[in-house]
Formats: structure tokens, sequence, C-alpha cells
């Protein structure tokens, strides 16, 4: 550990980069596909609601990649020889004192919480318990004695809390109703947002044995995780390309328009990643476009389906 001394002070645009915007694809895409789908469904979502709820939404994921950089940092578990850039690894190459990205972190969840209670003030109790358990979920993902990002469910938990609880809950906050049917049309989100934490686990597999975290891939190897990556990718695209049609009729392919024109390539470039610390960066890059690409296409559908119920009154 560094001497405090020598610590630098923590910068805006540090502050800025441990929140981590490349990665705010995972809360601010599900947020985006929630509001349309309130909107398009007449839920009696306000504009001012969900907008608040987005900044909420993206506010905590900045804790959750503040917090986790944190934790990571002070269990010896990140270092500059893992393959990360250097506005990713903000303790390690930026010289900041832990104490302040702890307590950066903790600010992000307060001002994430706050804002979400406030926009979910007379919706009842509903958002604010989906609420709650999405918060408890993200201080145990980093800390904790067994962290949850150090356990084979990572994946699973990060997409489901992700990609289905920020739908549920904007969908609460709407009515002060729980509408199980969102879940069902957020597998997009949750497969997105999975295959984030998979390309990280997936490109860290040695890292991770040696540290003792037994993640996904540390536990099935990379050929099997490099597989099963795959597998999901196409997965990911073809629930894509259906269900808005499904749900929305002639309107919802906008999203297989979306993505013959503009998410082929990203997606043929992602199922080419072997998912080996070598090409980390690449990987997490990759998967950051297509979530934009994919989830985008996605939720300009239901922005479409939305557009053509206010044209037809």
């Amino acid at each position: 550990m560094r001497k405090s001394e020598h610590y630098k002070p923590l910068t805006p645009k540090l502050a800025l980069n441990l929140a981590a915007p490349r990665s705010w694809v995972a809360s601010l895409f599900p947020a985006l596909f929630a509001d349309f789908y309130c909107w398009q469904q007449g839920l009696g979502l306000t504009w001012g609601k969900g907008i608040m709820l987005i900044v909420a939404c993206v506010l905590l994921q900045s804790a959750v990649n503040t917090l986790n950089d944190y934790f990571d940092f002070i269990k010896g578990t990140d270092s500059a020889s893992d393959h990360v850039e250097v506005n990713d690894a903000v303790l390690i190459y930026g010289n900041i004192a832990p104490r302040s990205a702890l307590i950066l972190g903790i600010g992000y969840l307060a001002a994430g919480a706050v804002l979400g209670l406030a926009a979910c003030r007379g919706s009842g109790m509903i958002p604010v318990v989906i609420g709650l358990i999405g918060g408890v979920v993200i201080l145990l993902y980093s800390g904790g004695p067994i962290p949850v990002s150090y356990l084979p469910i990572g994946e699973i938990v990060s997409g489901v809390v992700m990609g289905g609880l920020i739908p549920l809950g904007i969908a609460g906050c709407a009515d002060g109703k729980i509408h199980w049917q969102i879940l069902f049309y957020s597998l997009p989100m949750i497969l997105g947002i999975a295959l984030i934490m998979m390309s990280n686990n997936g490109s860290d597999i040695e890292k991770d044995r040696k540290a003792g975290r037994r993640t996904f891939p540390a536990c099935i190897g990379r050929a099997k995780t490099r597989a099963l990556y795959r597998y999901l990718i196409v997965a990911w695209v073809a629930l894509v390309l259906v269900l808005p049609t499904a749900m929305l009729g002639p309107i919802g392919l906008v999203s297989v328009v979306c993505v013959a024109l503009i998410g082929r390539t990203a997606v043929s470039g992602q199922l080419a990643r072997t998912l080996e610390p070598e090409g980390r960066i690449a990987t997490m890059q990759g998967i950051a476009v297509n979530n934009i690409m994919l989830n985008g296409a996605y939720t300009a559908a239901f922005a479409a389906g939305f557009i053509l119920e206010v044209l037809h009154g």
C-alpha cells in the first residue's frame, strides 16, 4: 500500500473515470427500454419520473463500478499487468487514496437512492422494495465476506438485477403495481448485461483463479466459456429480432432493420473473440458496442411503438 502523502487528489475527471461511463449501457438501456415500454403500454409514467429514474440508474451503476474497483484494489486482485485501460483502472494508475474511491462510491449510491425514492414518491412500496433489493445486491456484489462477484452466479445476478429489476422497478413506479411480464420482455437486456460480466470473467480466468475467485468461467474453463458465450450471443440476437415484432406487430421490425444496418459487424466481431487475457480490452470494448447496437435496436423498436401510439391517438 502506498503512503498517504504520495496520493493525488480525486479530481472530477478521475471521479468520472471511476464511474466508468462506457459501462453505463448496462443501466441506461434497461431504463430507456422500461420508460418506452411504460409509455407504449399507457402505464402512467410521467416524463419527469422517467428521466429521474434514468439518472438514478446511471448513478447506481456508477456506484457499482466505483465500489467494485475499490474492493478489488484493496484485496490486491487488480494490477497493471491485467490488460486494463488506464481510464478504467483509476486506483492503479491514478494514484489516489482508496478511501476517496470508497467515499465516492457511497456518494453515488446515496445520490441514486435519493433520486430513485423521489421518483417513486406516491407509487407505494412495490418500487421501493425492488429498489432496496437492488441496493443490497450492489453492496454484496463486491463487498462482504463472500462477494457475489467472486461466485459462479455473478453473470446471472448482474443480468437479472440490472436487466430485469430496473425495468420491473420503473414499471412499478409508473402505477404502483408489479408487472411480471416486463421481465420476459427484458430478456435481451438481461442477456446483454450478463455477457458483459462473462466477457470480463472469461478474460480473467487465470487471474481470478489465482485470487481465489470462483467465477463461472473460472469453474468451467475457457473452452466451455467461449462456446457458451457464442451461444448466448446468438440467443441475444434472436430475442432482439423476434420479441419486438411479437409484442408490437410490424412496427417491431424496426429492431430488425437496425440490427441489419448497423449491428451485423459488431455481432460477428464479438463471436470471434477468444476471451484470452491479452484480448481483454478489445473484448470489453466489443461487448459494450454490442449492447449499444443490440439493446439500442430493441429499445428503438419500443420507442417507435410509443410514437405510433401517440400519432394514432
